[in-house]
């Protein structure tokens, strides 16, 4: 459908495309100019895909006609150009999709109908584990026992990559997939081979993508809309079904000067996350604009994008200028594409420039780039910004939050000495001990500046004489090859490997919990001494055991401080004031010595980075190396599943399904499986890390024959339901409040009191066919966009969690799963109703919410005490959109969409 008459043709280099025009609502009373970036990227996409069913023109005039101060109620159905991957989600997701068949063959219908409709692009980059380091052979090892632990899911993936259609894979050892995505894979203009009607006209139109990984807003530095959804959701998208969302609202910020010297575009995000969390950003876009972004380069902008779920947005978006024109040169795309970008952004509004009027915001902050300070974030949190002079203060403070339960703090702690190369482990190894220093993770290893400060202050350091303590687990993980291309161009690898900073692998590690084990001794005299050590990482994420279970302290900072608190050995300290070290002269060396101006930094950027880099890199990315190559891959249109694997199982989530839904139950004497605090997160939840030989997953792992030095990590095993649902809520820092002074996935069965495994109390209540429930503080479900914080409870047999907010993406993934969201009424908390954990649960009015639909609706809680006293309050149903009612109706949203594949082949 054309209603507002907006299809044209766009001529750019004698060639012809079919767009959709913005400014065609003009005429029709509507002013596009004022809406902010992103939005007009959501109207183009609602103006193309007009259809009277999944797009109305209502809906395009309700965007069109965006309010800033609405509160979002207004329901649009987003579909995005493509789909992201990594393969920690990526491989649950791939065995969705070959379940889906499998349910699509009981059903009757046709098995290759489950295929990705939309382009799908998956990057493997998270199954590298950091085990050898500080060695020149770091890097072969580590890919060689990737490659050996990972054997089978990289067979399954690879028979996905046969079986489905619009599935491509980038192997092994290539980088971190927002790099990937930033330097290769984005497009910004998206260009398709057919026109509407099938005229042989190619449409171009933006470039949007969801993804499986919270961090997929590191594209939106480019211009590119789009943001980290979890599995399910992404699986939906990949099928052809819309993301449906309400119209947002859009909080702008003005950034205005330059950043002063000594500051980087790390300690700038921070800052941000610091920010935007204070003020309150959650489920709402963040676009930044203002004089400021003439000083930001694109590497900078990816920085800021990448955090965005960390300030807790749902994207945080640059608008495309020249610097996205000059870095798209840079990256090795070609000239035709960057001019039809060019070309495209300009006709259709998109283009900034310094003469760019304001759009309109819902709410606009102010920050002056010239206020950035040196920081780091920790110990537990990316928004627990720290500024670098009152690190080892705050570090003492947050001390006796970090013991474990039971431990007796000695007064003493302190470890004052300068360290120096030569100390020991017994001598150096003390509360506030730096055991691990990663330069790692998408949020910096994708910046030259930042990156190649590291490198000059490892130079710097080197010349003084300085070396890391013995007790450092060191590791450089670039996000792509170009890094290392710089690295040996500029001569700076040979310094960063002086300090033990060798090259581990490329791809997401110590940031996702791929640290690899401690040194032996280090870990022995850790736990001997039950100290808090502490890691310092150029990451995104520092929350409770998800680094490394040994580690109670993790700070976030940029990757020239990950190598300045490497050197020191230790975080309980003022690097602005103590010296860092003893140097060769026998003079203390301070921070300042070693520490590159910007000018510095600037110049090795500038005469070391070039295009033919990127094209070097990404000249066959598609294509791996021997070993991936070399992989004995199964084929047919359905996966030939083998019972012995503990890697890759059919999931019994479509077990005697019928070809429609059965009535929602209600749920009555539910109980509680868990009562936890705030700030839960997807880490504390979903199954992550290293799998403990004495859990659940550990035990059911060696019942299977597997040795306990082959049992890789919870993320390499996310396609085996039988040991993700063992590892949900076995979180080594979980602390449910039912069993007080436990800390770790442990509950209380009830009525007989018995304390257990989560899993076990689970398993029990399954058997005795009682529904269970969790309760919950503020920022539920935070961090990232893990499917298995919502498939590990619904096969724990969870039927509801009612907390007192949620994270956006993490309540999606409930519905998705067929769990009810219940948010407590403003005010009111687990405290205030007196709730313990001990009480039997009914929830009334669900059916009745659901079929009389609106946003806000509300339900009775009915609480029924070991007395026999009761307790009712009412709680917010947060199902939010009608599609989603639907989705929870079917019983989650695979559901829902091999119902209507199936219902369509038979009609």
């Amino acid at each position: 459908m054309n209603s507002f008459d907006s299809r044209a043709v766009l001529r750019v280099d004698g060639r012809e495309y079919e767009i959709y025009r913005l400014d065609a609502l003009d005429k029709q009373g509507f002013n596009v100019a004022r809406l902010p970036f992103s939005l007009r990227i959501l109207l183009e996409n609602l103006l193309r895909r007009e259809d009277g069913r999944n797009v109305k023109a209502d809906e395009i005039r309700a965007l069109a006609g965006w309010d800033p101060k609405a509160v979002p109620a207004q329901e649009i159905a987003f579909m995005p150009s493509r789909v992201l991957l990594q393969d920690f989600t990526g491989v649950p997701a791939v065995v969705d999709l070959a379940a889906m068949r499998e349910a699509m063959k009981a059903l009757g219908g046709d098995a290759t109908k489950i295929n990705p409709l939309q382009p799908a692009e998956l990057v493997i980059d998270h199954s590298v584990q950091v085990d050898e380091f500080g060695s020149a052979k770091a890097f072969d090892l580590n890919a060689e026992l990737e490659f050996i632990r990972n054997k089978e899911r990289y067979a399954f993936l690879r028979w996905g990559q046969t079986a489905f259609k619009n599935f491509a894979i980038v192997p092994p050892d290539t980088g971190i997939v927002h790099q990937v995505n930033v330097e290769y894979l984005a497009r910004v203009v998206f260009v398709a081979q057919q026109g509407s009607n099938g005229s042989s006209k190619a449409v171009a139109y933006p470039d949007t993508l969801v993804g499986t990984d919270s961090h997929t807003t590191m594209v939106n530095g480019l211009g590119v809309l789009g943001w980290g959804v979890g599995g399910i959701e992404a699986e939906a998208a990949m099928l052809g079904q819309p993301v449906s969302m309400l119209i947002p609202q859009v909080v702008g910020v003005r950034l205005t000067g330059k950043l002063p010297e000594g500051a980087t575009a790390t300690d700038l995000v921070l800052t941000l996350t610091e920010m935007l969390r204070r003020h309150g950003v959650v489920g709402k876009f963040v676009e930044y604009f203002g004089s400021g972004l003439r000083h930001l380069p694109l590497a900078d902008r990816t920085t800021i994008a990448n955090m965005a779920p960390e300030y807790g947005a749902t994207c945080g978006i640059f608008p495309v200028d020249d610097e996205t024109l000059r870095y798209l040169r840079l990256s090795g795309r070609s000239e035709e594409h960057i001019k039809l970008v060019e070309a495209y952004c300009k006709e259709q509004g998109l283009f900034h420039t310094h003469d760019t009027p304001e759009a309109e915001y819902s709410e606009v902050l102010d920050l002056h780039l010239a206020t950035v300070e040196p920081s780091v974030a920790g110990p537990k949190r990316p928004q627990d910004r720290v500024v670098l002079g009152h690190v080892g203060e705050s570090f003492e403070k947050a001390l006796p939050t970090l013991v474990k339960p039971g431990t007796k703090l000695e007064d003493n702690f302190k470890h004052n000495a300068t360290p120096k190369g030569g100390e020991t482990v017994a001598e150096g190894v003390n509360h506030g001990a730096v055991v691990i220093a990663a330069i790692t993770s998408c949020t910096n290893t994708s910046n030259p500046s930042v990156m190649i400060g590291a490198g000059l202050v490892a130079k710097k350091a080197v010349e003084k004489g300085l070396k890391t303590p013995a007790w450092v687990k060191t590791s450089l993980a670039p996000g792509s090859k170009v890094v290392t291309d710089y690295y040996i161009k500029s001569g700076l690898l040979t310094y960063l490997e002086q300090l033990g900073f060798n090259v581990v692998g490329y791809g997401c590690t110590t940031c996702i919990g791929n640290s690899g084990p401690l040194p032996e001794e280090v870990s022995k005299h850790v736990g001997e001494k039950d100290l808090v050590v502490a890691s310092v990482l150029s990451g995104n994420r520092n929350f409770e055991g998800r680094i490394n279970s040994e580690v109670r302290a993790n700070y976030l900072m940029s990757p020239p401080l990950v190598v300045a608190f490497a050197l020191a050995g230790r975080i309980d300290f003022d690097p602005t004031k103590d010296a860092i070290g003893i140097g060769n002269d026998g003079n203390e060396v301070f921070l300042k010595d070693i520490w590159p101006t910007s000018q510095e930094v600037d110049d090795v950027v500038n005469s070391c980075i070039e295009g033919s880099m990127f094209r070097k890199s990404y000249g066959d990315v598609f294509k791996g190396d021997q070993r991936w190559q070399g992989l004995n891959v199964p084929t047919g249109e359905t996966f030939a599943w083998e019972d012995t694997s503990t890697y890759v199982k059919n999931p019994p989530y479509f077990e005697g399904m019928t070809l429609t839904p059965k009535a929602v139950e209600e749920i009555k004497g539910a109980r509680v499986l868990a009562v936890l605090g705030h700030s839960i997160t997807t880490d504390h939840i979903s199954p992550a890390g290293s799998i403990k030989k004495d859990g659940p997953a550990g035990k059911y792992l060696t019942e299977h024959g597997v040795k306990i030095a082959d049992f890789n990590s919870f993320g390499s095993r996310r396609g085996n339901h039988e040991v993700m649902m063992r590892g949900t809520f076995a979180n080594t820092r979980l602390r449910n409040k039912m069993v007080p002074g436990t800390e770790g996935g442990y509950t209380k069965h009830l009525p007989s009191g018995e304390q257990m495994s989560i899993f076990d109390a689970s398993e029990k209540y399954r058997a005795e066919g009682v529904p269970t429930v969790i309760l919950a503080g503020k920022e539920y479900g935070s961090g990232s966009s893990r499917d298995w914080a919502a498939k590990g409870p619904r096969l724990l047999g969870v039927r509801a969690v009612i907390a007192e907010s949620f994270e956006r993406i993490h309540r999606s993934n409930l519905v998705g799963m067929g769990i009810i969201p219940l948010q407590f009424l403003e005010g009111e908390d687990v405290e205030k109703h007196g709730l313990t954990g001990d009480e039997t649960i009914e929830i009334r009015g669900l059916n009745e919410a659901l079929d009389n639909f609106a946003p806000g609706k509300t339900v009775e809680v009915l609480a029924t005490h070991n007395n026999g006293k009761t307790e009712t309050f009412r709680a917010t149903l947060r199902i939010d959109t009608p599609q989603e009612v639907q989705y929870f109706r079917h019983g989650g949203i695979l559901h829902y969409v091999v119902r209507q594949l199936a219902g369509a082949a038979k009609n």
